[in-house]
C-alpha cells in the first residue's frame, strides 16, 4: 500500500465521483422537452434541439429553439413588467434579489452538478467556484438595490435588457448580468448559450419560487438566430453580450444608430508576466489556474506566457514536471483537473489552431495522459519556440493550450504584452512590489492579478481594453452599465436638416472690416495648412462671410491622430499637473473674453448670449481643473485578502465631435474633461462655426498645454467623424450630431467605446453640459488585485 508521501508525488490516487441522481432525476421530469420561461412561465415545448453531455455524448435534454415570435412575447412581458418592477423601492428589489441568493445556497451541490454535466468542467470547480460566485453575485447587488437612490441620485434604469451569455461559465455568466440589471431596476430578457442551456433554466424556476413577479427575468433558449432577434428588437432598451469578438463587432453594427446601450465583454489573449524574481513554484500553479481551469475555456486565460530570460530553463522545468500531475476525466470524479471540451466544434477548433501552430515551427509539449474514448478532450498543451506573431501568440484558442516565449528586461516584457489587438486581463508575478505594479499599470488590460490569477468577486468590476470590448461587469462600475443619467433618458429628438455642403468658393460678400481671418488646423502644437489646400467660407449674420476655415480631409485626421499618440507625456502626467494646465487655459481665456464675446457676436449671437457663452466657458474649464485631481479611483472591497484597485485610465486617443449649437462652450465641454482625465484628443469643432475654437489656437499655446495634446481639424462634420470611428489608434469617440449610426457603425472596427447622441442638449445647464456623466465616459476603469495580509 502507498504512503501518503508517495501518493501525493505521484498523484496517483483513487476516483472520488459525484452523484448525479438529483440532476438526473430533474432531466427525467423533463423528458418532452423544456419550453422557454416568458412572463413567469413555462412555455410548451416547441421545435427543439439536444443538448449533449460533452463528457460522454449522451443527450441530456431537449430545448426550444427560440424564434423571433418567442424573442417578441418575452419583450412584451419584460416591458409590461418594467412599468411596475422599475417603480418599487430598492428595499423591495432587494428582497428579491436576497431571496433568489438563498435559494441558490440551498440548491447548491444540485445546480453544480448540473452544470458540470452540462459543460464538461470539473465538479470542484462547479462546487467551489462558479455556484458559491453565483450566490454571491446576487446578495451583492441586492445591496446595490438597498442603495441605489443614494448611491446612485439622479439616475434610472434603462429598461429591458436583451442580454446573451457564452457556455464557459453558464450560470455564473448569468448572475453577472441579471443580478445588476434587476437591482437597477431593468427587466430582463437573456439567452444562454446553445450548448448550455440547462442551469438557465433551473434559473428561471427559482426566479418562480423566489416569488419574483412574471416578465421581470425571461429566458428565450436557441441558438445564433435567437440571439440575433433579441439584438434587433425595437423594444430592447440594451444589449449585454459575452462572447467572440467577431460577433460582438456584428452586434455593434446592428446596434447603431439604434439608440441601444451597449456593452461587450469579448475575447482576449492575456499575457502572462513573469519576472526573474518571482516565486516560480507559486508561477507554476498560477499557470495550471490560468491556462487549464475550465479546460482552457475562459475569455481571460494567461495563454500569452512571458519569463524572463535567466529563469526560463527552470520555470519551464518545472511547469512540465506540474504538467505530468494533471488528471484528465470524467468531470464528476471530484479528483479530476480538467473535464471535457464543451462540444466537438469547439475542439475542432482548438485542433486546427494547435496543428497550425506546429506547421509554422512552434514545439508542442503535452501532458503524457490517457484521453477518454467517449467525449469531447484535449490534453494540457503548451508551445515553446514562438514569436510574438505566431499564430498560437495571437490567436484565442479557448482551450487547454498556452504559448511561451522569454524577455530580457520588465520593458520588453510591456512591449509585447501590449503586443495584441485584445486587452481584457493579465498577470504578474514578481516579488518586488514596485516591479509587478509598474507592470499592471503599463499592461492595457482591464484587470491586472498579481502573484495570482483569475480570481473574480461581485464587487470588482471585470471587462477589457481595446478589442476585448467596453463596458464592465461586477462593482459600482457594473452598475453604471444599467443606469442611465434621468436628464440623459429625458432628452427628446429634434429632425435635423442636412446642411448643405461646406463651400470652397470665395464669398459673394464679406462683413466689414475685410480682415483675412483664414484659420488654419492645429495638429501637434502648431497650425497646419490643410492637405488638400482648400478652405472653405464661415458665415456669420446677414450671411455675410466672416472668415474662412481649413477643409480637412482623411490626412489632416490621420496627421492630428499620430500626433496625439506621440503626446502620450500627458495621460501619464500627474493629476495636478493636468489641474494647472486646465486652470492656466481658463486664465487666458478670461484675460480674451471680450474678443471671444465679439467673435460669437459676429456669428450672429446677441451682446447678452455671447457674453453668457464666454462666461459659462470659463465656469466649465474651472470645474474640470478642479476634478483633475479628485475624480480618482475606489478600493473595491472584495471577498478575498486583496487590495482591489479600480484605477480610472485615460483611453489615450479619442475623438470629439462637437455640436452646432453654441460652438464655444460645446467645444470646451467636451475637450475639458477629456483632457483633465489624461486623454490626448482630436476635435472637429462645430463646421458652421469653427472659428470660436480656431480662436483657441493662441490660447493652448500661452498655456503650456502640450504639443499634440489638443488638436483641431475643421471640415465636414460627418465626414471627418467617420475617419476618427475608422482609425484603429482612436480608443473613444464622442459624436454629437445627425451622424450617429453611421458613426457607430464605423466604430465596429477595433471595437471603440462611443458616446453618441443625436438629441440637442442644453450647454449652459450644469446637469446637462457637465456633470460626472462626462467624467466617468472620459475613463476606462482597471482593476488590480493586489496581495493584502495573510
Amino acid at each position: 500500500m502507498p504512503s501518503v508521501t508517495e501518493i501525493l508525488d505521484t498523484m496517483e490516487y483513487g476516483t472520488a465521483p459525484e452523484s448525479n441522481a438529483h440532476a438526473a432525476e430533474w432531466l427525467k421530469a423533463h423528458a418532452k422537452g423544456f419550453g422557454h420561461f416568458i412572463n413567469g412561465a413555462f412555455t410548451k415545448a416547441g421545435k427543439t434541439f439536444d443538448v449533449a453531455n460533452p463528457a460522454n455524448g449522451q443527450t441530456l435534454a431537449r430545448v426550444s429553439q427560440g424564434s423571433a415570435a418567442d424573442v417578441d412575447a418575452a419583450v412584451k412581458a419584460a416591458r409590461k413588467s418594467f412599468a411596475t418592477w422599475s417603480k418599487l423601492s430598492g428595499h423591495e428589489r432587494a428582497k428579491h434579489l436576497y431571496a433568489i441568493a438563498r435559494i441558490i445556497q440551498k440548491r447548491e451541490r444540485f445546480l453544480s452538478v448540473l452544470e458540470t454535466m452540462d459543460n464538461g468542467k470539473p465538479i470542484r470547480e462547479s462546487r467551489d467556484i462558479d455556484i458559491p460566485l453565483v450566490a454571491r453575485h446576487f446578495y451583492h447587488h441586492a445591496g446595490w438595490a438597498e442603495l441605489i437612490a443614494d448611491e446612485f441620485p439622479g439616475h434610472q434604469p434603462v429598461g429591458v435588457c436583451g442580454q446573451i451569455i457564452p457556455w464557459n461559465f453558464p450560470l455564473l455568466m448569468l448572475a453577472w448580468k441579471i443580478a445588476p440589471a434587476l437591482a437597477a431596476g431593468n427587466t430582463v430578457v437573456l439567452k444562454p448559450a446553445e450548448f448550455t442551456p440547462l442551469t438557465a433554466l433551473a434559473f428561471a424556476e427559482i426566479c418562480r419560487e423566489a416569488g419574483l413577479p412574471p416578465g421581470v427575468v425571461n429566458i428565450v433558449t436557441g441558438d445564433g438566430a435567437t440571439g440575433a432577434a433579441i439584438v434587433d428588437h425595437p423594444q430592447v432598451d440594451k444589449i449585454a453580450f459575452t462572447g467572440s469578438t467577431d460577433v460582438g463587432r456584428l452586434i455593434r453594427k446592428a446596434t447603431a444608430g439604434s439608440g441601444k446601450k451597449l456593452s461587450l465583454e469579448l475575447g482576449g489573449k492575456s499575457p502572462f508576466i513573469v519576472h526573474e524574481d518571482a516565486d516560480l513554484d507559486a508561477a507554476v500553479e498560477g499557470v495550471v489556474d490560468a491556462v487549464w481551469f475550465n479546460q482552457g475555456q475562459v475569455c481571460c486565460a494567461g495563454s500569452r506566457i512571458l519569463v524572463q530570460e535567466g529563469v526560463a530553463p527552470r520555470f519551464l522545468a518545472k511547469l512540465r514536471r506540474r504538467m505530468q500531475t494533471l488528471r484528465v476525466g470524467d468531470p464528476l470524479d471530484k479528483s479530476i483537473d480538467m473535464g471535457a471540451i464543451v462540444d466537438a466544434i469547439q475542439l475542432k477548433r482548438i485542433t486546427e489552431i494547435v496543428e497550425k501552430g506546429r506547421a509554422e515551427g512552434g514545439t508542442l509539449l503535452q501532458t503524457d495522459c490517457e484521453l477518454p474514448t467517449a467525449g469531447n478532450w484535449f490534453a494540457p498543451s503548451i508551445f515553446t519556440d514562438v514569436e510574438p506573431s505566431s499564430t498560437v501568440m495571437d490567436v484565442e484558442i479557448f482551450g487547454p493550450v498556452a504559448a511561451m516565449m522569454t524577455f530580457r528586461t520588465p520593458e520588453e516584457a510591456v512591449q509585447i504584452a501590449n503586443h495584441t489587438r485584445y486587452g481584457l486581463a493579465a498577470t504578474v508575478w514578481s516579488e518586488n512590489i514596485n516591479l509587478a505594479l509598474d507592470t499592471a499599470a503599463r499592461v492595457k488590460a482591464g484587470v491586472v492579478w498579481i502573484n495570482a490569477t483569475n480570481l473574480f468577486d461581485a464587487a470588482a468590476g471585470f471587462g477589457g481594453y481595446r478589442e476585448s470590448g467596453f463596458g464592465r461587469e461586477g462593482g459600482r462600475e457594473g452598475m453604471c452599465e444599467y443606469l442611465v443619467p434621468a436628464w440623459e433618458a429625458a432628452l427628446k429628438p429634434v429632425a435635423q436638416a442636412k446642411p448643405a455642403p461646406l463651400s470652397a468658393l470665395p464669398p459673394e460678400s464679406v462683413e466689414a472690416p475685410a480682415i483675412d481671418r483664414t484659420a488654419k488646423l492645429y495638429i501637434g502644437g502648431k497650425q497646419a495648412r490643410p492637405d488638400a489646400g482648400y478652405s472653405y467660407c464661415v458665415y456669420g449674420t446677414k450671411g455675410k462671410s466672416i472668415g474662412q476655415a481649413g477643409l480637412g480631409n482623411r490626412k489632416d485626421i490621420r496627421n492630428a491622430v499620430e500626433a496625439a499618440a506621440k503626446a502620450s507625456g500627458w495621460s501619464s502626467a500627474t493629476a495636478h499637473n493636468r489641474a494647472q494646465v486646465l486652470y492656466y487655459i481658463a486664465e487666458n481665456l478670461s484675460s480674451r473674453a471680450e474678443g471671444f464675446t465679439t467673435r460669437l457676436r459676429s456669428m450672429g449671437q446677441s451682446a447678452r448670449e455671447a457674453k453668457v457663452e464666454v462666461e459659462a466657458s470659463l465656469a466649465r474649464i474651472f470645474w474640470y481643473a478642479a476634478q483633475a485631481d479628485k475624480y480618482d479611483g475606489r478600493v473595491h472591497n472584495t471577498k478575498s485578502r486583496h487590495v482591489t484597485l479600480a484605477m480610472n485610465e485615460p483611453w489615450g486617443v479619442m475623438g470629439l465631435v462637437c455640436p452646432d449649437e453654441m460652438p464655444l462652450l460645446g467645444f470646451v465641454s467636451l475637450v475639458m474633461p477629456a483632457i483633465a482625465m489624461g486623454n490626448r484628443v482630436v476635435v472637429v469643432p462645430s463646421a458652421r462655426q469653427p472659428l470660436a475654437a480656431t480662436d483657441l489656437y493662441q490660447v493652448f499655446d500661452t498655456s503650456d498645454v502640450p504639443g499634440g495634446v489638443v488638436n483641431i481639424v475643421t471640415g465636414e462634420r460627418d465626414e471627418l467623424a467617420k475617419t476618427l470611428a475608422e482609425h484603429d489608434e482612436v480608443a473613444a469617440l464622442w459624436y454629437f450630431g445627425p451622424g450617429v449610426k453611421a458613426v457607430e457603425a464605423a466604430s465596429a472596427g477595433n471595437l471603440k467605446a462611443t458616446w453618441a447622441s443625436a438629441k440637442p442638449r442644453d450647454w449652459l445647464s450644469r446637469t446637462q453640459g457637465q456633470g460626472s456623466e462626462y467624467l466617468r465616459r472620459a475613463v476606462q476603469v482597471k482593476n488590480i488585485w493586489v496581495p493584502y495580509g495573510e
